[in-house]
């Protein structure tokens, strides 16, 4: 019994310390949006967050390290929406494409407060060497798996045409396409984006969108 019990104490201090840092990054995360990378501070993070500068300290030792955990969490958060995205899409190239375009425009997603952190991060990339580590292998996974699905589509419909150009190309219109959006871009919304990407799916795959 006094082991179930130590056990279970254990447990409840481990889910305390995740949901703490949790916070912490999700406070990160509010306090880039508003200032960027360069202007948040621990104190900042703190008062977001309603905690003590110490709490912050405890739980990632510096600024540096609280940046680094908070691009994992989007990079991974964004993984694994796109993997379930993928998952709940069906076995057609053309179904599992809408899907990823699609969660791209969505409000989970192409949400300004979380397309400011992306730029945050992909501008101090250059000078990061860790944050463009983390930056490339999130677009390695998410274009290899756009390029195979544009292969396999292409081959699909018979179309005579550079697949790879063609998921490459629709990449880059969609990142376009959310930084028209986080700065406002004169009538641009997520759907109207969303209705764009499709328009050139639709000249790559006539048959299928």
């Amino acid at each position: 019994m006094a082991t179930a019990v130590k056990s279970t104490g254990a447990k409840r201090r481990t889910a305390s310390k995740e949901v703490r840092r949790q916070q912490l990054i999700k406070a990160t995360i509010r306090c880039i949006s508003k200032r960027g990378l360069s202007e948040t501070t621990m104190a900042d993070v703190a008062r977001e967050a309603g905690l003590s500068q110490g709490i912050i300290n405890l739980h990632f030792q510096s600024k540096e390290k609280l940046l680094l955990e908070t691009l994992r969490f989007i990079a991974d958060d964004y993984k694994v929406a796109w993997e379930r995205a993928l998952g709940k899409a069906g076995p057609h190239a053309a179904d599992r494409i809408k899907a990823l375009v699609a969660l791209d425009f969505s409000s989970r997603i192409c949400e300004r407060k979380k397309l400011a952190v992306w730029f945050a991060f992909w501008g101090a990339a250059k000078s990061r060497p860790t944050y463009a580590r983390l930056c490339a292998e999130r677009d390695r996974q998410y274009d290899n798996k756009m390029v195979s699905l544009c292969r396999e589509l292409a081959e699909e419909g018979g179309y005579d045409l550079d697949a790879e150009a063609i998921a490459r190309g629709l990449s880059a219109m969609m990142e376009g396409l959310w930084l028209d959006v986080l700065v406002g871009h004169e009538d641009l919304d997520r759907e109207r984006a969303h209705q764009i990407c499709l328009k050139l799916l639709a000249t790559a795959f006539p048959h299928h969108f």
